[in-house]
């Protein structure tokens, strides 16, 4: 297991490398806005927004000044520089990222033409963005988070409505910095690459609207409490849509994608006598199906040599979903581990890793896990029931036990999950 072990998170570490902001904000900075009066304002928000600050810090051809958001624990050590770093909570929205996010409105707001607002985002910036529309409590908005995390919604669902109870997504940052230039460079972690769904596109004209908010929540049989109803059937609240002049001077470049880092595994893969066979960069469903779907395809190859040969290795990206039923604990990663390695049954030859590109499973300390033939044997072994602990959303508690968790600390990135399978 450990040589199988080495190759999968090697391919695991070219993805993330793939997406290092050090090397994908530079070659997409902007010239300085032209005469004496235009200034240049840095503002953004994501797990990836201290990383991409400080490559701006260190490449930019002019004065620079602004504020972005990042998660916890996930701010540069060193001199401060003259991009101001702020960490708050996510994926529920605290008090600290509400003040940071009014502080970012602030600034942008009464600018020039001859401004720029050189936007950063990346994923986690929606939760870490939280500014609530007028007449919105933030205690509501953020209870309305916390159910939508458990219930299935995908994330652009989830940020569907969050663009509609929010002063600032939804491209309503980008009307306030009007008539100042915006440029975004943006790092995806959505499935698709959708700049408005990317942090609920704060600077992005938003083509989902009220109707489709409220759908959501009826879909996962979410009542909204009182002031999130009336927001959501206030015409007057509506996102700015396509064709809104006031977004005519906003522009998003994506300098980071899933792809990107999947293909960045795949030359890793192939130097190592190993072919890679991507089968999609925005999968979706929820974890433990698309696991048993994995599988399947898995098990294809290792009896029949179909759709690739042996020895390969199957690529994938996206973000899955995991309906929390269970107390226990584990992300999506997790869960897809424990789900594939039950319905492999201890297949011979297959071995796989899953693991967030931004080093945190969900809400947990790990990136995600390894799985190999002998994983159920081991796990009877120490009296662990994979079953029950699926059941329970327990799968941390399965990994951890076995000690095959992935353990890489924040990479100050995020292009969402990445998954390998390896068929010998």
């Amino acid at each position: 297991m450990q040589r199988r072990e080495e190759f999968l998170r090697s391919l695991f570490a070219a993805a993330v490398a793939a997406a290092d902001p050090a090397l994908a904000v530079p070659p997409h900075l902007p010239k300085a806005p032209r005469g004496k009066t235009g200034r240049t304002i840095v503002i953004g928000a994501g797990k990836a927004a201290a990383a991409m600050a400080r490559a701006v810090e260190g490449h930019y051809q002019g004065d620079v000044s602004g504020l972005v958001i990042t998660r916890y624990d996930h701010a540069l050590p060193g001199a401060a520089g003259p991009i101001e770093v702020i960490e708050a909570s996510h994926p529920v929205p605290d008090l600290t990222g509400l003040e940071a996010a009014g502080r970012i409105l602030e600034m942008v707001s009464n600018l020039g033409p001859d401004d720029l607002v050189l936007c950063l985002i990346s994923g986690g910036g929606s939760a870490l963005l939280s500014l609530p529309l007028p007449g919105l409590g933030f205690e509501d908005k953020r209870q309305l988070n916390s159910v939508l995390l458990k219930s299935g919604a995908t994330i652009s669902e989830m940020n569907c409505v969050r663009k509609h109870l929010s002063a600032i997504k939804g491209g309503r940052l980008a009307v306030a910095a009007y008539p100042a230039q915006v440029l975004t460079l943006a790092i995806s972690d959505v499935p698709g690459d959708d700049p408005a769904v990317i942090a609920s596109g704060p600077t992005v004209a938003d083509p989902t609207t009220l109707a489709d908010a409220r759908s959501v929540l009826k879909k996962y049989g979410i009542e909204p409490a009182g002031s999130v109803a009336g927001i959501l059937t206030d015409e007057t609240s509506e996102t700015p849509k396509p064709g809104d002049p006031r977004l005519g001077n906003s522009r998003t470049i994506l300098i980071a994608t899933p792809q990107m880092a999947l293909e960045a595994a795949a030359v890793v893969a192939r130097k190592a006598g190993i072919t890679p066979l991507i089968l999609g960069d925005s999968i979706e469903g929820e974890a433990r199906e698309a696991a048993t779907v994995f599988a399947g395809i898995a098990r294809q190859v290792a009896l029949h040599n179909q759709p690739v040969r042996r020895p390969c290795v199957l690529l994938s990206g996206g973000e899955t979903t995991v309906s929390v039923r269970g107390n226990g604990r584990g992300g999506r990663n997790a869960e897809f581990q424990l789900a594939l390695a039950l319905a492999l049954g201890g297949l011979e030859g297959v071995s796989a890793i899953a693991c967030d590109t931004d080093g945190i499973d969900g809400s947990e300390d790990n990136a995600g896990c390894v799985i190999s033939p002998d994983t159920l044997d081991r796990a009877r072994g120490q009296g662990l029931d994979g079953v029950a602990l699926l059941a329970n959303n327990d799968a941390y508690g399965f990994f951890q036990g076995l000690g095959d968790l992935v353990m890489t600390g924040p990479t100050l990135t995020n292009v969402n999950d990445f998954r390998a399978i390896l068929v010998q």
